[in-house]
C-alpha cells in the first residue's frame, strides 16, 4: 500500500466541505521533498478547495480558484519567524525561476499589523518582485465559527501547501525549505505536469 492509499481520506478531516466534484486521480507518488527536520506530507483527497479569498497588500481580493489550471504554492510566514525571513528572499527567486510556468506563488503573511509591518520588512529584504497576501485576522488560519475548522493549519512557520491545477490540497511542508532546490522544483513541476 502506497503512502497516498494510507492517507487518503484526511482531505475531509481537514477540509470536510471539500466534497465536491471528483477528479482524476494522480498515477503516482510524487518525488520526495524532505529536510533534517521536516518532508511533504501528503494529503489525499478528491475535494476540491472551497472558495477563499487572500487579501493583497494594495487590498484587493483573490480568490485562489482564479488560479485553477496552475499549481499554487501557498506560503504562510510571518516577520517574526527567522526562517521566514530567509525564505521569503528564495521565493522571490523562484517566482523569477518559474517565469512561465503553470505554477503561482502565494505569500501570504500572518501578521496581525499587515500592511504596516510587511511592507517595510519586505523594503529591507529587497523583496520587490513576490506579490505579497495578507492573513492579518486569520481568514485562512482560523476557524470562522463554533463548528468550523480553519482552512490550512499552521503547523509550524513557515508552513507551505501545495494546492494542483485542479484546486486540491496536495500536501503540505512545514519547516523553512529551499524552494529553488531541485528537489522542490522537481514536486512543484510534478503537480504541473498534466
Amino acid at each position: 500500500m502506497n503512502r497516498r492509499a494510507v492517507i487518503g481520506g484526511l482531505a475531509s478531516l481537514i477540509w470536510p466541505s471539500a466534497v465536491g466534484a471528483q477528479m482524476p486521480p494522480l498515477q503516482d507518488d510524487p518525488p520526495e521533498l524532505r529536510t533534517a527536520r521536516s518532508q511533504f506530507i501528503i494529503v489525499a483527497g478528491d475535494g476540491v478547495l472551497p472558495p477563499v479569498n487572500v487579501e493583497r497588500m494594495d487590498g484587493k481580493r483573490i480568490d485562489l480558484s482564479s488560479f485553477r489550471g496552475r499549481v499554487v504554492l501557498l506560503s504562510f510566514w510571518a516577520t517574526w519567524c527567522p526562517p521566514c525571513r530567509r525564505e521569503i528572499p528564495q521565493l522571490e527567486q523562484l517566482q523569477a525561476m518559474l517565469c512561465g510556468e503553470k505554477i503561482e506563488i502565494v505569500a501570504v503573511s500572518i501578521d496581525r499589523s499587515g500592511t504596516l509591518v510587511v511592507k517595510p520588512f519586505l523594503d529591507r529584504l529587497g523583496v520587490r518582485k513576490l506579490t505579497p497576501y495578507l492573513d492579518p485576522g486569520g481568514q485562512l488560519t482560523q476557524a470562522q465559527g463554533p463548528d468550523a475548522r480553519p482552512l490550512f493549519r499552521l503547523y509550524g512557520m513557515p508552513i507551505s501547501y501545495i494546492i494542483d491545477r485542479h484546486g486540491r490540497v496536495a500536501g503540505y511542508f512545514s519547516g523553512e525549505m529551499d524552494w529553488t532546490s531541485s528537489a522542490a522544483l522537481r514536486l512543484l513541476r510534478y503537480y504541473a505536469d498534466p
